[in-house]
């Protein structure tokens, strides 16, 4: 009773804060309802960009790679920090020169409107089929796993699973639909200080019960016990190789922290460039803490069941059941829900962004008024959250590791788009036709090498395999993993591929003038004075850290 009672106490604590907060601002304006009315401070954004990111997509997904292959899955975490220095020395001050509300836009500005429309076409699709609902499905696993709902509610696993899919599908739409961005960064500000005191709880009393309730006895044993899972560097076989960090690794990271909507729509609502810079940054600094969150519990799982999981996906859920005091759950119940929330009301109502002001307003009425772009953005949010709760579920029987398989779909979409951006950003006479060849092309080809070719070559290199007398589960395992190049290397191969054919028409068909990025002085672009410092600072905690575990 209390759990529940902590649930429902803290979960409506959070909603009553983020209607307060919103009441001021004018959501029948774009800007209002988009961008938060460009008000938003560094501590929001920080705060925002975080938990937007930190979904049960990482905390299970992250910590079930860390609980089979150790804390060289970190690379997913703290490589992130350098992609946020990066986003706030280069992109944002012309994200916020140009007074844009999506990313889609600055390519209107730097190539044109079909520009635009490919890549928010691209965005919506991937959301839709990929993130939203791999989203939903990971919360309720976890919450359906972690709790046992099957036995308290008397019901089956599937039926269990499609309620909280549901629940947390209605629950995140009518932040992210009728609240406007505002609502969702508030909400997430709150729940980010909720998760950061509860994902700690996991780590922390994780060590205590392996050190017979001392903290520091618990990380001597871990570290004598199981010195393979602290290696940063690993092998070829794992599922992320040392030598991908150097290739699409951070290409990855600068997709999603310096171009993805669904995150970089909390930089574009701040108030003055300082902020956004000095967001990104404070984002960055916890970032490089978060393996302990994401990356802690699953080694920590590691020395309690030892091999005896067979879907490392639980490892998490389980330990939380083994470790957390009964009054807690509660608390974390709902920290956990705040979560799961976050990324999917920041995705949806990123969504209603694109759809909004990138489509409808573009392509299908030019003349409509802020009021109108508005109420057909949320009327498109509905029939989006509508259908990814309808295919949520049917993710059940999707591979293993569910945060890997995310992001190797993902390139899809991820690359393509970085790819025009950074043609874009760097060159001034490069066409719009060249953009929209690399959109299609980069899509096309990743496409067809990792879910043609890859299929075809891990078969017959396992058929080869068994042919020659191996039958090991594990070796066969590692024949499939080294039959193909690693998806981050392909990224990589296909990035500079198609920056190879943009510049190639650059050079054939190029502008008739150089672009220049208009300053429309919406909001102050002046420069956090320390940004260079700490930027600098966060960049050599990371190498330090890969070199401590080396």
């Amino acid at each position: 009773m209390i759990a529940i009672v902590s649930f429902l106490g803290f979960t409506l604590l959070v909603a009553a804060i983020s209607y307060w907060a919103t009441l001021g601002t004018n959501e029948n304006e774009s800007d209002g309802y988009f961008l938060g009315g460009r008000s938003l401070t560094a501590g929001v954004i920080a705060g925002s960009l975080l938990l937007t990111n930190l979904s049960t997509e990482q905390i299970v997904g992250l910590n079930g790679q860390a609980y089979s292959e150790g804390i060289l899955v970190m690379a997913w975490e703290t490589l992130a920090a350098i992609a946020m220095v990066v986003t706030a020395i280069l992109l944002l001050p012309r994200y916020l020169k140009g007074g844009i509300s999506t990313v889609p836009q600055f390519l209107e500005v730097r190539f044109n409107k079909y520009t635009k429309g490919l890549t928010s076409g691209l965005f919506l699709s991937g959301y839709v089929v990929v993130l939203l609902p791999i989203v939903l499905y990971s919360g309720a696993l976890a919450i359906v796993t972690m709790f046992d709902l099957p036995g308290l509610l008397g019901m089956n696993k599937t039926q269990c699973l499609w309620l909280c899919v549901w629940g947390i599908g209605i629950v995140g739409s009518i932040y992210a639909v009728f609240g406007g961005l505002k609502a969702v960064a508030v909400s997430d500000s709150i729940n980010a200080i909720g998760l950061l005191i509860g994902g700690l709880f996991i780590p922390v009393f994780g060590l205590m019960y392996i050190g017979d309730g001392n903290v520091g006895e618990g990380v001597a044993l871990l570290m004598e016990k199981v010195p393979e899972k602290f290696n940063s560097i690993g092998d070829k076989t794992n599922s992320v190789p040392f030598a991908t960090i150097f290739t699409g690794m951070m290409l990855v990271q600068l997709f999603y922290w310096g171009t993805n909507q669904a995150i970089i729509q909390r930089a574009l609502g701040a108030k003055n460039l300082q902020e956004g810079q000095k967001g990104l940054l404070l984002a960055a600094f916890f970032k490089i803490l978060g393996p302990i969150i994401v990356v802690l519990p699953g080694i920590i799982a590691f020395y309690i069941f030892g091999d005896t999981l067979i879907d490392a996906d639980e490892a998490y859920p389980k330990l939380v059941n083994k470790v957390l005091p009964v009054g807690l759950l509660g608390f974390f119940a709902a920290v956990l829900f705040g979560a799961i929330l976050s990324s999917f009301n920041s995705a949806l109502n990123s969504s209603v962004t694109l759809f909004g002001l990138d489509i409808y307003k573009a392509f299908i009425n030019p003349d409509a008024t802020d009021r109108q772009v508005v109420r057909k953005g949320k009327i498109f949010g509905i029939v989006l959250a509508l259908l990814s709760m309808f295919i949520a579920p049917l993710i059940a029987n999707a591979p293993d590791g569910l945060f890997g398989y995310l992001q190797e779909v993902n390139g899809c979409y991820s690359i393509p788009i970085l790819t025009i951006i950074i043609v874009g950003y760097l060159t001034k006479r490069v066409p719009a036709l060249a953009a929209n060849i690399g959109l299609l092309s980069g899509m096309f080809l990743y496409t067809i090498s990792q879910f043609v070719l890859k299929p075809h070559f891990v078969n017959k290199a396992v058929e080869a395999a068994k042919a020659s007398g191996i039958s090991d589960e594990a070796t066969l395992a590692d024949v499939e993993k080294l039959a193909y190049p690693h998806f981050l290397h392909v990224m990589a191969i296909l990035f500079v591929f198609n920056v190879i054919i943009m510049l190639i028409i650059g050079k054939i068909k190029p502008r008739e003038t150089d672009f220049v990025l208009p300053y429309t002085k919406q909001v102050n672009i002046e420069p956090y004075k320390y940004l260079m410092p700490f930027g600098m600072a966060i960049i050599v905690i990371v190498i330090g850290i890969y070199w401590y575990f080396a």
